[in-house]
């Protein structure tokens, strides 16, 4: 297949996939209506856990505001959550490190500190996500074949 073909699918996939993404948040958003009392309330909520509300809040759509901000106090912002806040931290700065985004790169390193992560912790996160690209660019360029690989590497 050219290069020319092979980009062209991807790009048709790409679409595809951002359609289905695309209506399955206008659906879930017509079925959860939000009110002003909703984004009141979570703004008083981001408030009081957070100590302010940082003006990049403000710019999130209000309609989207409540259910973004709960995902994050479900999952980032949780102790109950199966990942300890440490590593909940790493695996954010290796994500973002891979993005990348100045902004999750710099927060997500003072998380990591506040929960108690050492340098060697933080740059062995980043290294591991740059060991994980690095491969992840050899397996895929080369078209390296799937099952081949499960099997060499001890799957079935």
């Amino acid at each position: 297949m050219s290069a020319y073909r092979s980009l062209s699918s991807i790009h048709s996939s790409i679409r595809h996939a951002s359609l289905l993404a695309a209506s399955a948040c206008i659906l879930s958003l017509a079925t959860a209506p939000v009110h002003a009392d909703d984004y009141d309330a979570t703004i008083k909520d981001i408030q009081s856990t957070m100590g302010g509300v940082p003006s990049f809040v403000k710019q999130f759509p209000k309609s989207g505001l409540p259910g973004a901000w709960a995902e994050v106090k479900a999952i980032e912002l949780s102790e109950k959550t199966a990942l300890p806040p440490k590593v909940k931290s790493l695996i954010s700065l290796a994500v973002a490190a891979q993005i990348p985004c100045t902004y999750c790169i710099w927060s997500d390193t003072q998380d990591a500190k506040r929960a108690g992560a050492t340098d060697e912790e933080i740059q062995e996160a980043v290294a591991m996500a740059a060991l994980t690209r690095h491969w992840s660019t050899i397996f895929n360029g080369m078209q390296v074949d799937f099952d081949t690989f499960k099997k060499e590497m001890g799957g079935q």
